[in-house]
């Protein structure tokens, strides 16, 4: 299937690795240009070289903290200076600290907050204008499934993500007539960095190996295994496409069936 998606430009926040990467990949071998961003110069370069040379994509690599408005500002206008034009914004950042309801301090709030909630805020309103200039648009927010099951040690997560997606169903309301579509997809367990990461600090914790602990939670999904990065951004490039025409203002799980809400 053709996404339309050959000539258009992307812009992918953490695209240096993770889900990130794997999303600039995938929009990338549809033909998009794609701007990718990190704080980390070298991962940046290494990403942005192996894009290239597996997809044949013009990648612009723009060193970037996604946590500044000035740097989120500053990469879409880079975009398009370099382009001449934006179509696609693939909004991803780190994940935000993890906690528990009853004891998370103010400074990890905060740092939750700005992550996993005002990130999401100034990419999306940041690049309205330029969408708007083409009359042609797609922003997808990569969240998380604790937007619809809470995870232990992850309410950060949970709470301000589900700040992120009202965010975003108000923006998807404020300019679907100008074929700007807004959605978000909301991984469940994929095996990424960030994801071996949180079983290893839980492992610290209980005393059982971080192998155990993954391959316990694997037995527990009904697809009995973790999800890969590519599983999760096909479906980006499939809502950041011109196939996508009527989708707007969703938020679509990718969790091998983990969720056990019918909502």
């Amino acid at each position: 299937m053709d996404l339309g998606l050959k000539g258009r430009v992307a812009v992918v926040g953490g695209g240096s690795r993770g889900l990130g990467k794997a999303c600039a990949l995938s929009l990338a071998r549809e033909g998009a240009n794609v701007a990718i961003c990190s704080r980390g110069v070298e991962g940046l370069e290494a990403a942005a070289k192996e894009i290239r040379s597996t997809t044949g994509a013009e990648v612009l690599a723009v060193p970037a903290d996604l946590s500044r408005l000035a740097d989120i500002q500053d990469l879409l206008q880079k975009t398009v200076d370099h382009f001449g034009r934006l179509d696609v914004v693939v909004c991803n950042s780190g994940g935000p600290p993890e906690g528990r309801a009853v004891d998370t301090s103010e400074e990890t709030w905060d740092q939750a907050i700005q992550m996993a909630l005002t990130f999401f805020i100034r990419m999306g309103r940041e690049a309205v204008p330029h969408l708007k200039n083409r009359s042609w648009g797609r922003i997808v927010n990569i969240l998380a499934s604790t937007v619809y099951q809470p995870i232990d040690n992850l309410v950060t997560s949970g709470v301000t993500r589900m700040g992120a997606v009202a965010f975003a169903k108000s923006l998807a309301d404020e300019v679907g007539r100008d074929n700007i579509l807004v959605n978000n997809v909301a991984p469940g367990f994929l095996l990424t960095d960030r994801m071996v990461g949180l079983f290893e600090t839980r492992a610290s914790e209980t005393g059982e190996s971080a192998d155990a602990l993954l391959q316990a939670r694997a037995s527990a999904i009904p697809m009995g295994r973790f999800g890969r990065p590519e599983e999760l951004a096909d479906l980006v490039a499939f809502l950041a496409s011109e196939k996508n025409g009527y989708i707007t203002g969703t938020t679509i799980l990718v969790d091998g069936g983990v969720v056990r809400s019918v909502l």
